[in-house]
């Protein structure tokens, strides 16, 4: 028995939109042409899983696969000429037990739109990796499109991994003098690998000393604009958060912020002045540090 799209993407019948695009995103991912250079069982498993999504994806296409199975994937499928002959049929088969069966007039053509007027071609889909400063400052790329030859693309600034990019009439031809359907682009963004990324804002791990925590200062912290100041509080914790305003990822008209977190750094050598300075610290403490742990 053939492979459902369901089973393609690994999913159950019932699962809900967010569930396909989730998990589709993630095999997206992996089996990635680019990801896999060479690999002709990943492109095959890519491709697949592409064509599974377009379909479950699409609420009407969807709902037409739930109700015909693989002959709603067939090119001008009509959904309603389809139970108009479902129909027919049930109405033969009644007329046939009780020998009133009339003539057959039902176009079998109508079903799948055939010398019919014109149609609108497929819609192509690819997935652009890119890295988190091209998704920030917005980048274009250049694609080989089949039937329309390399289409540049531009991503527009503040970009997410799964953002949806519609470049309408550049997908596959259509059919009897029909418009071409659209190319439809998603967006994969690449692990950073000191920046993690909350919606509009930034989250950058920022290593700090005894001193700087301890009595407070300015540190340069590196932002996709430039260095810029930060200014400690003294007595600052590890893991303290200190918000930079403006300086997360611009969309539209809302800029989200670039959140620092401090993280101590212990000093790497023996000092026996610091290690003797540290002991006598103890009594700076207002109340045990450990006074809330409990489980």
């Amino acid at each position: 028995m053939a492979e459902t799209l369901y089973e393609t993407l690994g999913v159950p019948k019932t699962a809900s939109a967010d569930a396909i695009r989730k998990t589709y995103r993630k095999l997206a991912r992996r089996h990635h042409p680019d990801v896999n250079p060479g690999d002709a069982k990943a492109e095959d498993t890519f491709k697949r899983v592409s064509a599974a999504y377009e379909v479950l994806s699409d609420e009407k296409k969807r709902a037409a696969y739930d109700e015909f199975g693989e002959a709603s994937l067939a090119g001008g499928f009509d959904a309603e000429k389809a139970r108009s002959y479902t129909q027919w049929q049930d109405t033969r088969q009644r007329r046939a037990s009780t020998f009133e069966d009339g003539p057959n007039e039902f176009d079998f053509s109508e079903l799948f739109g055939r010398a019919r007027g014109p149609q609108r071609g497929g819609d192509l889909h690819a997935t652009v990796q890119m890295d988190l400063r091209q998704a920030i400052e917005g980048a274009e790329v250049a694609l080989d499109v089949p039937g329309q030859g390399t289409v540049r693309v531009r991503i527009p600034v503040g970009a997410d991994t799964g953002s949806i990019i519609r470049i309408t009439g550049k997908g596959s031809p259509g059919a009897r003098g029909g418009p071409a359907g659209d190319l439809v682009i998603e967006t994969a963004v690449r692990p950073h690998p000191r920046v993690r990324r909350e919606g509009l804002d930034l989250y950058l791990t920022v290593p700090v000393t005894l001193d700087e925590v301890y009595n407070g200062g300015s540190i340069d912290v590196p932002t996709f604009d430039g260095a810029v100041l930060l200014k400690i509080p003294p007595r600052s914790q590890s893991g303290a958060k200190l918000r930079l305003r403006g300086k997360g990822i611009q969309r539209k008209d809302t800029r989200g912020d670039l959140v620092a977190v401090l993280d101590v750094r212990m000093p790497d050598r023996v000092d026996e002045a610091l290690a003797a300075a540290l002991r006598a610290s103890t009594a700076a403490y207002g109340e045990p540090v450990r006074k809330e742990l409990q489980l």
